[in-house]
Parts: structure tokens; sequence; C-alpha cells
């Protein structure tokens, strides 16, 4: 029998997943729920970008969505700007019986060490009350650094050092609040954005090098990061808006867990705008982007992730990844165990195989 599902928040990840739901036989989704007004009253199908019409209205209420009594909701709601809006939201969820699958909010991928008790306790308490389970996860933070590199690590007969990358141009990704107000693209340099303020880069992967370790069996003692940024050369326009001469086009920065001061867990963005940017940062293995697994052990290893799509580019790529994780991870969800679940608790999740 098809698991009962509603679906939360139609943005860049939302829409996508939302069209996962809709073709996957897996599912019978049952609601929509979204933030924007004019989107209200819109078939999920509308909201997909699908070429079909399901019946099913988007509405704005979470109470109306959950009075549908689904088995899972999955949960695409911002989160980067609004963390204690989305906790909320997940505890609400998950106090009325229903299993949450999402890409927000992230801290919940693995919050123990990183977030403070008191906003993620009620969460878990509300799960356990309801015996059900929440699982975020995406791909960065997400799959290309928790599973692929613990499968891996999987081989090593010793390991000195994990590091995960991602290196991309993001001028085609068109999320302005990420691109402007979360990493500060455009803006001046004297201006520091929100991801770049004391200590948010380490809470932010936080939650990947604390799962990391805890895969690896090593404990972290501290977590440190540090960042530099390169100025546009001249003005130019992306995806997102527009970028003028000397503001940010360029960001690197780097996470690292470190065991008796020893960087052995580290997480590396190299974000840039164009690609003439800073050519002695690292290059992606394929044109645009690409994400790095870095081992050095016996053996090492260096793995490159190359996301492709048929309806876009790596970044549209990478966005179909993230959705189709969750997705795809809803049986697992909803057959564990009560509580924060993360991908060191899930049985291996694959995909449909799909006979055209």
């Amino acid at each position: 029998m098809a698991i009962r599902v509603v679906h939360i928040g139609t943005g860049n990840v939302g829409r996508l997943a939302l069209g996962g739901l809709i073709s996957n036989p897996q599912y019978e989704l049952v609601g929509v729920c979204v933030s924007s007004k004019d989107k209200v009253g819109k078939d999920a199908g509308e909201l997909a970008g699908l070429d079909v019409t399901t019946g099913i209205q988007a509405t704005d209420s979470l109470a109306d969505v959950l009075a549908l009594n689904p088995e899972c909701a999955v949960y695409c709601a911002m989160g980067d700007t609004r963390l204690i809006e989305s906790l909320e939201e997940c505890r609400t969820i998950l106090a009325a019986g229903v299993n949450v699958v999402g890409s927000a909010p992230g801290l919940l991928q693995y919050p123990w060490q990183v977030l403070p008790d008191k906003y993620f306790a009620p969460i878990e308490e509300a799960a356990l009350a309801t015996d059900t389970s929440v699982f975020i996860t995406g791909i960065d933070p997400g799959f290309a650094n928790d599973l692929i590199p613990l499968a891996f690590a999987g081989t090593c007969q010793d390991i000195e050092q994990v590091r995960c990358s991602e290196i991309a141009d993001y001028a085609t990704y068109d999320g302005a609040t990420v691109m402007f107000d979360v990493m500060g693209f455009g803006k001046p340099f004297e201006e520091v954005p929100m991801l770049l303020q004391p200590g948010v880069l380490g809470m932010a992967w936080g939650t990947t090098i604390r799962q990391l370790a805890a895969g690896l069996g090593v404990t972290v003692d501290e977590i440190t990061d540090s960042y530099e940024r390169e100025p546009a050369p001249e003005s130019f326009d992306i995806a997102a808006g527009h970028i003028a001469k000397g503001s940010v086009a360029a960001i690197r920065f780097e996470i690292r867990g470190l065991v008796r001061g020893r960087p052995v867990v580290v997480v590396e963005h190299t974000t840039r705008l164009r690609e003439d940017l800073r050519p002695d940062w690292p290059q992606p293995a394929q044109p645009g982007g690409s994400y790095r697994v870095e081992i050095v052990g016996e053996p090492s290893y260096t793995v490159d992730i190359c996301p492709t799509s048929r309806r876009g580019d790596h970044n549209h790529a990478a966005i179909v990844a993230a959705a189709g994780r969750i997705v795809n991870a809803i049986p697992a969800i909803v057959a564990a165990p009560a509580g924060i679940r993360t991908a060191l608790d899930l049985p291996l999740v694959t995909g449909a195989v799909v006979t055209r």
C-alpha cells in the first residue's frame, strides 16, 4: 500500500521533491503546504513544474495538511534564515504523529554537540511520545559528506584525514536569499553575511564534522573555521541578480574537526560566480562543479562526484540529488525507531528503477 505523504515548501529543493512524490507509485500525495500566498490554490502538479493535474490544491495551513492523517511529511521549507521557526514546525509535525523527512532545518542532520540541547530536545521528546522519527538530509551537508566518505573509509586499514569538498560555480543558482543574504555574494567586503558571522560556519557544518567523526569512531575535541573572499573584477549578472564591481564574487571556506590538535575531519567549499576567479583555488573535476572526497590513509583515495542532469546544469543536478535522497528515504524513516535519525542509523537507501 502506498505511503500517505504531505509536502511542505516548494522552493528549489521542495519543487523537485514534490515532483518526485507525484511520479513515484510508492507514495500517495494527499496535501501540499506553501508559504507564498500566490501559490495557495494551485495544483500540486503545477507547483512541481509537471504537466499533470493531481487535484490536490496547495494551502498555507500546516494544521490543515496534518489533519489529512499522513504517515510522513516531506519538509522543504526555508530553514537557513528561520531556524527557530523551522525547528518548531518540525516539532509540531512530529507531535501530530507524522514522520518527517526533509532538507531543513539542516542542524537536525546531527545536532548533538552542535546545537544546544534546548533547541532539539523538544523535537526528540515529541518524536518519542508519538513513535515517529525525523531525518534531515541533502547533498552537502548530506550524502556527499556522510555516506560517500564513510563507504570508502570502510576499506581503510588506517585513516589520518577525511576531507570533503564542494567546488562549484554558483552563477546559475537562482536562490537569491541564500546567495545574497546567507552567503554574502554581491555585498561589500565590510559587510559580513550570516554564514560568515563568528561560529556560524562551525555550526552549519559542525553536523557533518560530528557525524563523520562518530562514524569513524573518534571524538572531535574542537571545531575551527576560516574563510577568504575575492572581489568581482567588473560588474556582471548571475541568475540570482547583479554583482557589482568590487563586491564579493568568490568565497572559499574550511571547517576543521580537530582530534588532539590535528585536523582529522575537514569540510571545504570553493564557490565562484565566474570560472576565471582565483584559478589558484581548487578546481572542479568537471566544468561548473563537482564534489570531492579525499582520504589520507592506507589506502588513500581521491573520489570526484560529478552530478549531471538531462534537464539542467551541475547546480540543477545537485538539487535533484538532494530531493531524490529525501524522497527515497521516506520508507526507511516510516519504519525507523522513534527519534532524530541520521545517516548512521538508516539502512542503505536506494532509488527506484524506472522502465520507460
